[in-house]
């Protein structure tokens, strides 16, 4: 039984439904790119290579692919107890053939990235001839994974890099509004630095603090004016596009 209510908290942080307001301190932030990526998922098809997968957590959106193939690297910032990597990545050259894939998905993983020109080169490679790429990157979101967090990304930022080499971006959605992404981080303060954690008291917390405070978001954002100019992530969807000669 608490095996089971740990998969179910687990996958309620990423693929968020009305529990989640109630039980996670990042709904705002889970919820938009869930919302996002379910958006586009369905677009992608064929053979999908999943760049720094991690546990795959949106695999099960694409509904449209025939394999969904996942690397990472072997070591990163996080532990790989709930990872589902399929190669590990020496950081240099991705152990796949040109043109290999239909689609490359790449989530929360270029904050993390230091030679973020050299991986875009390696994904270029992998992927076919007008292939996609599907990223999604923090901007307002506090330093994680120490000491790999390298980067922020704004649209503008993200757009010319990817222009650069030679990846044309299609769509950009910010998840998002200004309301919204200053609520997500005073609850993750709060859940990180101020509230308590015991197995009882963690509870309350979340039900008392962190479920009002997520309503009162939600709220809010209804109110206000709708702005993005201060958001918590980025999704992009981008094609390839025959590389400019050098």
């Amino acid at each position: 039984m608490i095996s089971v209510i740990r998969k179910r908290i687990y996958k309620e942080a990423f693929l968020t439904s009305p529990l989640s307001i109630v039980i996670s301190p990042v709904y705002i932030v889970r919820n938009g790119l869930y919302k996002s990526i379910s958006k586009i998922a369905p677009s992608i098809k064929g053979a999908i290579l999943d760049f720094g997968c991690g546990s795959k957590p949106y695999e099960s959106l694409f509904i449209n692919a025939h394999s969904y193939v996942g690397v990472d690297l072997e070591v990163s910032g996080h532990n790989h107890e709930n990872s589902k990597i399929d190669y590990f990545y020496d950081g240099k050259k991705l152990p796949f053939q040109d043109a290999s894939f239909d689609s490359i998905v790449c989530f929360e993983v270029f904050e993390h990235v230091f030679n973020i020109e050299e991986v875009l080169t390696e994904l270029y490679r992998v992927v076919k001839p007008n292939g996609q790429l599907l990223i999604s990157i923090p901007f307002a979101w506090d330093e994680h994974e120490i000491p790999y967090d390298f980067a922020r990304y704004t649209s503008f930022g993200i757009i010319d890099i990817l222009n650069r080499k030679s990846f044309k971006v299609v769509e950009l959605t910010k998840t998002t509004t200004y309301v919204l992404a200053i609520f997500q981080m005073l609850i993750a303060y709060l859940f990180q630095y101020v509230l308590p954690k015991g197995r009882l008291s963690g509870w309350f917390s979340k039900i008392f603090v962190i479920f009002p405070l997520n309503i009162l978001a939600l709220f809010f954002n209804t109110l206000l004016p709708k702005r993005t100019e201060y958001f918590c992530n980025i999704v992009v969807l981008a094609r390839k596009v025959e590389a400019k000669p050098s």
